[in-house]
């Protein structure tokens, strides 16, 4: 999987949670879109659900199991969830150590 893939499924993922949240306002998502940073459009609780769907998805569409969710994401001195951009290149570094 490469890195233009996986920034579709991690956007595509993210639409799919917004669009079963009425309440959301739809904002046009691409690889700027802040997540759990200053002027994200969605709450703490929107990206725990978008973390396990995207989880999900990588591990049964594509073969990735990994764990977004780890000591090792939370530490990290630039968090992977502060955009889009910021996880694909953070799923990719964990999907090319697998």
């Amino acid at each position: 999987m490469n890195r233009e893939e996986i920034k579709q499924t991690v956007i595509s993922v993210l639409i799919s949670i917004i669009n079963d949240m009425p309440d959301l306002e739809q904002e046009e998502i691409n690889e700027s879109t802040l997540l759990l940073s200053e002027g994200s459009f969605i709450d703490s609780l929107t990206l725990v659900s978008f973390i396990v769907d995207l989880e999900t998805v990588l591990a049964n569409e594509y073969d990735i199991d990994i764990s977004l969710t780890d000591d090792r994401a939370m530490t990290r001195e630039k968090s992977p969830y502060d955009s889009i951009i910021a996880l694909v290149e953070y799923i990719d570094e964990l999907a090319g150590e697998q």
